[in-house]
């Protein structure tokens, strides 16, 4: 067992710096040499650098240890740790690889850069890791007002995107809001095919009602389902639900503090209708 978890501590670092690395691919070889601001930190710098010339990975560094101020006043120390390292890593990912135009074909960039950054976003969600950045100021309001953390970063990143107008025009406004477009359905793709959800069931022979407790602490709507163990013949009971998948990552994070050993099946969910999720 302790090889297993050896095994994917490394596996989730290797994750990580990959995902990190094909970000940056994306912003030096994609967005960049044609100053298109896709959103995010990264695209505030792009437009630093396209107005005052201050490199890029400065920009993304100082933006980044802002967030993480933000997050260490108002957020909790576990969201503080979970952003603190892709952001200052994103920055030095961002010097060491060299920056050139791959392509001359404008639309043809942000088509690869938007794949690029959905899939390395995407690969992040899965071991619930960020690179920290504009995500933050999201969770605060959702934690302070209540407001849903999806539409206030899909707010930020759209007012990124507007300043291309000022910066580089009307075609770099419109390459940059088509490459967000592209970036979504590549992250719906990778993830989950083009599900939304996941169904997970959850089994602990011990600690299952501090699962449950953790769970509905976070607003977690569940079933419980009484079961029989095939085997020990022993009655048991099983936790259901449902999932967004950028909330995948923490929720098994969040099982595992609890019960390394708790039994975890994940399916995919094509459609949900009803409840919180509306019709």
């Amino acid at each position: 067992m302790t090889r297993n978890i050896r095994r994917y501590r490394w596996g989730r670092w290797l994750v990580f710096l990959v995902a990190l690395e094909i970000i940056t691919l994306s912003i030096n070889f994609f967005y960049a040499p044609i100053d298109i601001a896709a959103g995010g930190t990264t695209g505030i710098a792009i437009l630093v650098e396209a107005v005052w010339h201050v490199e890029r990975p400065l920009t993304v560094l100082i933006c980044n240890l802002a967030m993480i101020g933000l997050a260490w006043i108002f957020l909790e120390r576990k969201v503080v740790k979970n952003i603190t390292l892709g952001s200052l890593l994103l920055p030095v990912f961002m010097q060491l690889t060299p920056s050139f135009q791959v392509t001359d074909n404008e639309l043809l960039a942000v088509i690869i850069g938007g794949g690029l950054m959905g899939f390395g976003v995407s690969l992040l969600y899965r071991i619930n890791a960020s690179s920290g950045g504009t995500t933050v100021p999201p969770m605060i309001l959702k934690k302070y007002f209540y407001l849903d953390s999806a539409l206030t970063l899909m707010f930020i990143d759209l007012l990124v995107i507007f300043m291309n107008i000022f910066v580089a025009g009307l075609t770099a406004f419109f390459l940059a809001a088509f490459s967000q477009v592209i970036t979504a359905l590549v992250m719906r793709y990778t993830e989950v095919g083009f599900d939304l959800k996941y169904q997970v069931q959850i089994l602990s022979n011990d600690l299952l009602d501090e699962i449950k407790e953790t769970l509905l602490k976070d607003n977690s709507s569940l079933t419980l389902y009484d079961v029989v163990g095939g085997y020990s013949q022993t009655q048991k009971q099983q936790i259901l639900l449902i999932v967004d998948r950028q909330d995948y990552g923490h929720l098994i994070a969040k099982i595992h503090e609890i019960d390394p050993e708790a039994f975890i099946v994940t399916s995919n969910v094509t459609k949900v209708h009803g409840g919180k999720w509306g019709l």
